[in-house]
């Protein structure tokens, strides 16, 4: 399990969520999951533009948001990268806006499982596409790493 940002465990509400987050340079893709359910679904995939603060903060409010995971890009040796510097950078800034406990979760191969997942689909799909299902993929992780934590979660 990696590291958390912010460790103590959530109160939460009875139909809360959890938001994870694929940052990108270009793109954030964006994914939920019920906190008693915990069935990840990817829901948008944004452009990480000067507004992309205010659009996520829109979506907490919305989906009833109690914590967020954030996909932590290394290399599969584990050594950080350009990405991980950019990602640490843009959660850094967010958590002065967002007042609610942040969980790093390894993304390794993420987006990489994601397209795959899609060309077997033989449907067509788009880059954000393939965000917003790295982020299930990731929220996934954290879910199946993590469950002392969201049972204590789900039982307050």
């Amino acid at each position: 399990m990696m590291p958390t940002m912010k460790t103590p465990a959530p109160q939460t509400a009875v139909n809360s969520s959890i938001l994870s987050l694929d940052i990108g340079n270009r793109r954030v893709g964006v994914a939920v999951a019920g906190v008693k359910a915990q069935l990840p679904q990817p829901l948008i995939t944004l452009i990480n533009d000067g507004d992309i603060i205010d659009r996520i903060n829109r979506i907490i409010a919305n989906q009833r948001i109690d914590l967020i995971v954030v996909g932590l890009p290394k290399t599969l040796n584990g050594q950080d990268t350009t990405q991980t510097t950019q990602t640490r950078q843009f959660i850094d800034n967010l958590k002065k806006q967002i007042d609610l406990p942040f969980f790093w979760q390894d993304e390794a191969l993420s987006s990489v499982r994601a397209k795959q997942e899609l060309v077997d689909r033989k449907k067509p799909f788009d880059k954000g596409d393939i965000d917003s299902l790295a982020a299930v993929y990731i929220l996934e992780d954290f879910i199946n790493e993590n469950k002392d934590l969201l049972n204590e979660i789900r039982s307050k």
